[in-house]
């Protein structure tokens, strides 16, 4: 499915995502008659969906609701279960600790429209930012979340490995050096499961695109829960780090550059 960028819902899309957003409406207050009073526009950075914000104007006056529609993307079934994804988002909505959840339909969900700013790669690097960033992500970890509380890392990287192995061609899985990785990874369980590990519910993804923050209040939200499960804290802080080294609005987003991973003087 796919939405008229910059304009109107087209009368191709859904029934069911037309019904879905009529109803939102109505319980605002707020009565559709044509579907041209929907106004489309799509977000950029999103990895794994299609995004975008949808507008109407109220019975209120001049003013405007916003919502956010997020359409799920064709084959990330390889990367994380969106049934647990979907379980996720509504319990962290029912927390309080996203954006609410207002609707649903086969192949996407209606979202409640956050009015602050996703922060850019050059934010992480911001001492104050880092440190909402970390006091947020503190309170993230600490949540308790219903279901089981196992840490999924390990699984989730041999199953990985098994995809990237089963759509990659030799000579690429040469290349990468997918061959030794099985090996690198027992190794690095082997490790990293000695002695004490503080075991809490990761983000697991915490790019500078999944955080967004209230410019008067400055408040932290952390958004995008595709990949959150229970996980070694310390995991999440080095993904967090990791994903300083990254720009996703660059010409080669795939690559991270290391020379300006974070030293130990801004971490």
């Amino acid at each position: 499915m796919a939405l008229k960028k910059n304009g109107f819902i087209p009368s191709s899309a859904p029934e069911e995502l037309k019904k879905v957003l009529v109803a939102v409406a109505s319980v605002w207050g707020d009565t559709i008659e044509d579907m041209e009073e929907f106004h489309v526009f799509p977000l950029k950075g999103a990895m794994t969906n299609e995004v975008f914000q949808i507008n109407w104007p109220t019975n209120h006056g001049d003013l405007h609701q916003k919502v956010l529609v997020r359409v799920y993307g064709k084959g990330v079934e390889v990367f994380f279960n969106r049934d647990d994804e979907i379980r996720t988002f509504e319990c962290m909505s029912e927390l309080g600790q996203g954006p609410r959840l207002l609707g649903r339909f086969s192949d996407g969900r209606i979202e409640e429209f956050i009015h602050a700013r996703t922060l850019s790669v050059a934010d992480l690097r911001d001492p104050e930012i880092s440190s909402l960033i970390a006091a947020k992500l503190r309170e993230f970890n600490n949540l308790d979340m219903p279901g089981p509380k196992n840490v999924l890392l390990w699984e989730r990287l041999r199953t990985w490995l098994s995809q990237a192995k089963r759509f990659c061609s030799p000579s690429t899985a040469k290349e990468f050096g997918l061959d030794g990785l099985e090996e690198e990874i027992s190794i690095l369980e082997k490790e990293l499961t000695q002695g004490y590990q503080e075991i809490g519910f990761c983000h697991n993804d915490l790019q500078y695109g999944n955080i967004m923050m209230d410019e008067e209040t400055r408040v932290i939200t952390l958004i995008d829960y595709e990949y959150a499960s229970y996980n070694p804290v310390a995991y999440d802080l080095a993904n967090h780090f990791c994903e300083m080294a990254a720009n996703y609005h660059s010409e080669t987003p795939h690559i991270l550059d290391y020379s300006i991973y974070p030293d130990v003087e801004l971490v």
